[in-house]
């Protein structure tokens, strides 16, 4: 079975491609992240899943980076948490659309495994894109693996960033930094 993995940054993959691959998937990975602001933020994180794939020989799909797509899909629902759906549809189903182009048999996202974003709202999103597509979504809650990912991450020296990557996140992580 062909898995199409979104990837939102290298410290993410870690555990759920360790997962699909144990039960059997052959993996492939997706960057697609126009939410990612500035563009060195997008660079740095580009580059992290670049070494990381190759240390473990895994092919990624980079797109063309297009932070208009993003800025368009949020124009006035700037909002959290409405914008965050927005944001995870919008990249689940470019996800979806890639997979069924490609040949992959399922497709699923990094974004499963962060105890930062919303599992219920991600889950129902994958399965409506799965719906609207015709390629099915895999899920699990890879959450548990979240924190040991990170530390070797950090141990390998892989770029962790500290905000989910869109210009909002990036301002309410300064505003929480500054209060500390």
């Amino acid at each position: 079975m062909k898995v199409l993995l979104h990837t939102c940054c290298a410290p993410c993959l870690i555990y759920p491609l360790e997962r699909l691959k144990g039960k059997g998937y052959v993996a492939s990975g997706l960057f697609y992240n126009p939410n990612i602001h500035p563009f060195a933020e997008y660079k740095n994180r580009k580059q992290a899943v670049e070494g990381y794939a190759k240390e473990l020989g895994l092919e990624v799909i980079y797109p063309e980076y297009r932070p208009q797509e993003y800025f368009q899909a949020v124009n006035k629902k700037e909002a959290n948490p409405g914008r965050c759906e927005i944001c995870w549809r919008l990249r689940l189903a470019e996800t979806a659309k890639k997979a069924k182009k490609e040949g992959f048999n399922v497709f699923t996202s990094t974004l499963l495994v962060s105890p930062y974003q919303d599992q219920e709202m991600l889950k129902n999103i994958g399965n409506e894109v799965a719906g609207d597509t015709g390629i099915e979504f895999y899920y699990e809650d890879f959450r548990s693996g979240f924190r040991k990912a990170h530390e070797e991450a950090k141990a390998k020296g892989i770029y962790c960033q500290k905000y989910c990557g869109c210009i909002y996140g990036e301002a309410e992580q300064c505003k929480k930094s500054a209060r500390h």
